[in-house]
């Protein structure tokens, strides 16, 4: 089947990411990393991290400034409280970088601590830094790059960026589980069997978080570590479910969008399928959901499910979308440009391609 190639190409073309790096090869082609705030985009392609202008898509600058084939950038970039643009590289080259969300000058870097490559984002949560490696530690860090602590070790290849609930922190893995830390003594639950790998993060809900897995399941679990499945899938389930209010949307690899009521246990429509897999997040603000398929469909949806407007820009999303001031920002892969905007009529504002 058509899916279940895409799902296989998914699949390859992260595991080639690992297999470069164990073997010390270069590897620039994955998809992008996003992330922004009031004034630039940050996006990460290949061996660089790039800011750009939100209004305009001007470059403003990119790290590091020459290339260097030991480096690889895959995760979404993460903002700081105080100041820190913070990202790890997939490559070779181990590093986690802190950066300068102005300037894009290096503020710090760990350069011996992991002992494989960074896909996840890390959590910044109480002034500490929670950074997931595929080599299954989680690092501890301050806010200037220093180990605090020993890692824990969790197990299988972390993939996602840990939450918090403000008391505990959830962490999953690849190798099936939910691991529920608490952040004051490090401690951890027996861990969680989700029944299948788990790249997503959980969403954080009331009394406990909501994940899934390639189980095609939601599962909901407690901060004790009781579990249970409160919604199934036709397919695999790979993003993260976005919670709002009532309502948890998500989506799987056979391409179809769910909205399930958590009141009632009902799904509020009948299938919503765009026009291919989905492996990104559900994006949900005010009364729009917006959804990127890896056939390269960007589709936003009311809450009735019917399609508002959609647009292709070329290439494939597997890149949660972002929103910044009054543009959706999304970051194609294998397309002539790195980013794209639209305004909230789906007009295209801009597109921006990195120099050579």
């Amino acid at each position: 089947m058509k899916t279940k190639r895409l799902i296989l190409i998914s699949l390859f073309a992260l595991g080639a990411i690992l297999l470069s790096a164990c073997s010390g090869a270069a590897f620039s082609n994955n998809w992008p990393g996003l992330a922004a705030d009031e004034e630039r985009v940050y996006v990460t392609s290949g061996s660089f991290v790039y800011a750009v202008e939100v209004q305009t898509g001007r470059q403003i600058w990119r790290f590091p400034a020459d290339s260097d084939n030991k480096l690889l950038f895959y995760a979404n970039p993460v903002l700081t409280e105080d100041g820190q643009l913070l990202i790890g590289s997939a490559g070779q080259n181990h590093t986690l970088f802190s950066l300068d969300p102005e300037t894009g000058r290096e503020k710090w870097s760990l350069q011996n601590g992991a002992k494989n490559v960074w896909m996840a984002p890390p959590l910044v949560f109480n002034e500490v830094i929670y950074a997931p490696n595929t080599d299954g530690f989680l690092y501890i860090l301050d806010m200037r790059g220093r180990e605090i602590a020993d890692p824990i070790e969790l197990g299988g290849a972390l993939w996602s960026q840990p939450v918090t609930d403000g008391t505990s922190i959830y962490v999953t893995s690849l190798d099936h589980h939910l691991h529920i830390i608490n952040p004051s003594t490090r401690k951890t639950l027996p861990p969680v069997n989700l029944g299948g790998a788990v790249p997503g993060s959980p969403a954080i809900g009331d009394g406990g978080v909501y994940v899934g897995s390639f189980a095609s399941n939601i599962y909901f679990i407690t901060p004790r570590g009781e579990s249970k499945v409160v919604a199934s899938a036709d397919n695999w389930i790979w993003g993260t479910p976005a919670l709002d209010g009532d309502i948890l949307y998500y989506a799987d690899l056979e391409g179809i969008v769910y909205s399930l009521d958590l009141t009632s246990g009902r799904q509020n429509w009948d299938r919503q399928k765009p026009d291919g897999p989905v492996v990104a997040n559900p994006l949900v603000t005010d009364d729009r959901i917006y959804v990127v398929t890896e056939a390269g469909g960007i589709f936003v949806l009311d809450r009735d499910g019917k399609i508002i407007w959609d647009r292709n820009p070329g290439g494939n999303i597997y890149t949660t979308p972002v929103i910044a001031g009054d543009l959706i920002l999304v970051a194609p892969y294998q397309a002539d440009f790195a980013i794209a905007a639209y305004d909230e009529a789906g007009r295209q504002a801009w597109t921006f391609t990195p120099g050579k």
